[in-house]
């Protein structure tokens, strides 16, 4: 289909697209939505930091078992759609990735929920304290910042490459470091989409906005991933070429001496 009429077929074809994948989502991560919510009953009503930890422990270990497998298998399609194969079964890919990523996303989520935990206890006990020590709990929310836009890259490579769960991990963080413009981009990005979600356009939430974070997350981290790989192909041209232009340098040098000898 062509012209005005093809172009509403294709936008409502990525309506149901995205609106299917983040139900699913929303389905799979019911146990960790419940839980989230009597977190914040409890965060609203309690100033106990020994029942905040308490609570954030257990919502983060739930997370662990159905949130983060959920997100890794929203990945997995959104990773179909960035490279290419837009017409690719949702429900098969949705929950093959759901089965194929679960350990490595069941370690994810226990790992991050630690180190969390970590940065929240430590910006609480800082933000008590006076003078100097009450600006260190800023840099606590700089790293939770870092954390936040590390785990979208912890799907994307989870989904992209078969690694080991500390190869994974290890390049989401290097990737986040590296890359501190895309890393802040994509952050900013992100809370921009949540902020809309749940204060703007709340029928995002059940509907667009798992996987429109999941579509724009792979695409960034797809656009930093192409530019390394030029960048080494690039790298490698200009040593085989400085290699031969040695190589050539010598034997010519190599020449009058022949020469001499002969």
């Amino acid at each position: 289909m062509r012209g005005l009429m093809g172009g509403f077929y294709r936008i409502s074809e990525w309506i149901m697209r995205l609106s299917v994948i983040n139900v699913l989502w929303v389905v799979c991560s019911i146990p960790f939505i419940f839980v989230l919510f009597s977190f914040l009953q409890i965060v609203g009503t309690s100033t106990n930091t020994s029942e905040l930890v308490f609570a954030y422990v257990i919502m983060g270990v739930v997370g662990a078992f159905a949130f983060f497998p959920a997100t890794a298998a929203m990945f997995t399609v959104a990773r179909k759609w960035v490279m290419g194969d837009e017409d690719v079964p949702l429900f098969k890919t949705f929950f093959r990735g759901y089965k194929e990523n679960y350990k490595h996303s069941l370690l994810g989520g226990l790992l991050y929920t630690a180190i969390s935990l970590i940065f929240y206890v430590n910006f609480i006990f800082y933000q008590g304290q006076t003078g100097t020590f009450q600006i260190i709990s800023y840099i606590f929310i700089a790293f939770s910042v870092l954390m936040f836009a590390s785990m979208f890259h912890f799907f994307s490579v989870m989904v992209h490459f078969h690694m080991k769960f500390w190869q994974v991990f290890k390049n989401s963080v290097l990737i986040t470091i590296g890359r501190p413009v895309s890393t802040v981009l994509l952050a900013i990005t992100n809370l921009v989409i949540l902020y809309i979600s749940f204060f703007k356009f709340t029928f995002l939430i059940p509907f667009f906005m798992g996987s429109v974070i999941a579509y724009m997350s792979f695409y960034q981290f797809n656009r930093i991933y192409n530019k390394t790989q030029l960048k080494l192909e690039q790298d490698a041209l200009a040593a085989e070429e400085a290699a031969a232009v040695a190589e050539q340098e010598a034997l010519t040098a190599e020449e009058p001496k022949a020469k001499e000898n002969s």
